[in-house]
């Protein structure tokens, strides 16, 4: 497969704008400082030799009034990743859209399309780069959020598969609109990759079906089901999955415990085959990490499943480290996860995790030969 990416390991910042629980705006791109510190984030992962990153445009913030967009922040991003060789990945909607929109709003689809059209014009006119662009993030857990347990706008129950056909129309609108100004752009999705277990409570006919559900907002876009809307296989070039060790639960008693010490776990690289062999569309591991003490021993696993699947010809673009720079919790931002290559202290100061960030160096260097050989 062609080698689209500069480098295996990727970098994530946080980048969610939406209306927390409470009611109240949330912005982690300027919570972390990343706003104003790109060339020093930027720097802290070229030194560790990743030349990737996942970024966020916060429609909140540059749609500025209906219609009007102000991408001047996002000028900055795009000339000091120029200039310190750093190729980025752009999420149009990271849970947030502004404040008189919803995705069941009449308007929310000719908005994003407007929102797509405007950034891709943008772009070819400031940038000398491709443009990568994840136009939705999870739009599975998105919907869910929004749709069944009021968690951002427009805090509705029992309505979660009416936002997650709203937002996968909105979905095949964008890209659409973002390839009729650059055809050569790179879409990538970013849907939670998750395995439900039963236990015997339900039957298996059932479990798959409860599981299966997970797939819908990608099958809609990809032309599998809702044909109405006008899904394509075309429409991806990159599956994009977000994976973290709450992606897998019992029904009626939560998350499976992690490490998985009894192996109640689905190996995450039988996931990745499930997955690809949906779609057949190379993977990329858009989110994954892990807290504490955990974080190195999260990634080694993570690491060791994608050999695995690798070694099984399953065509895996490579793993973003999410997040780069420790994020706070959406409903009480003084609260930090210490989930980071690198903690916060109270003036945002980038506090580094020493033997995280040496792991990842290693793994930089034992997968470049892989890069070369895509």
């Amino acid at each position: 497969m062609e080698n689209l990416f500069k480098s295996f390991f990727m970098g994530g910042f946080e980048c969610a704008d939406h209306l927390n629980s409470f009611g109240n705006r949330v912005n982690l791109l300027k919570e972390t400082e990343h706003d104003v510190r790109i060339k020093e984030d930027y720097k802290l992962l070229s030194v560790i030799g990743i030349k990737v990153v996942r970024e966020g445009i916060c429609w909140s913030e540059v749609e500025i009034s209906e219609g009007v967009y102000n991408f001047a922040e996002i000028y900055d991003r795009i000339k000091i990743a120029e200039k310190l060789g750093i190729q980025q990945i752009w999420d149009l909607i990271h849970f947030g859209y502004p404040n008189d929109l919803y995705p069941t709003h009449p308007k929310f689809c000719e908005r994003f399309k407007n929102l797509c059209t405007a950034f891709a014009r943008f772009h070819k006119l400031h940038s000398f780069n491709k443009l990568y662009v994840i136009p939705i993030n999870e739009i599975s857990f998105l919907s869910w959020m929004s749709g069944d347990v009021r968690g951002t706008a427009p805090y509705a129950v029992n309505s979660g598969w009416d936002i997650k056909y709203h937002l996968s129309k909105a979905a095949i609108i964008g890209i659409n609109a973002l390839k009729e100004v650059l055809p050569d752009c790179i879409i990538i999705s970013s849907e939670p990759l998750v395995k439900i277990h039963g236990d015997g409570i339900i039957s298996k006919e059932e479990l798959a079906e409860i599981n299966s559900y997970q797939y819908q907002a990608m099958d809609i876009v990809t032309g599998k089901i809702c044909p109405e809307l006008g899904g394509d296989k075309t429409l991806i070039d990159v599956m994009g999955l977000n994976y973290y060790w709450t992606c897998q639960w019992r029904i009626n008693s939560g998350t499976l415990d992690w490490p998985d010490l009894h192996n109640n776990r689905t190996p995450f690289s039988s996931l990745m085959e499930e997955l690809y062999e949906r779609y057949k569309i190379p993977l990329l591991i858009t989110e994954t990490g892990h807290f504490g003490v955990g974080r190195i021993p999260w990634m080694k696993e993570i690491i060791n499943h994608c050999d695995k699947a690798i070694e099984r010809n399953i065509p895996i673009y490579g793993i973003c480290i999410y997040p780069v720079v420790d994020r706070p919790e959406w409903d009480f931002l003084d609260k930090y996860n210490n989930c980071g290559l690198y903690d916060l202290d109270d003036s945002k100061n980038r506090i580094p995790h020493i033997g995280y960030i040496n792991f990842i160096k290693q793994q930089v260097q034992l997968f470049e030969q892989y890069i070369i050989a895509l």
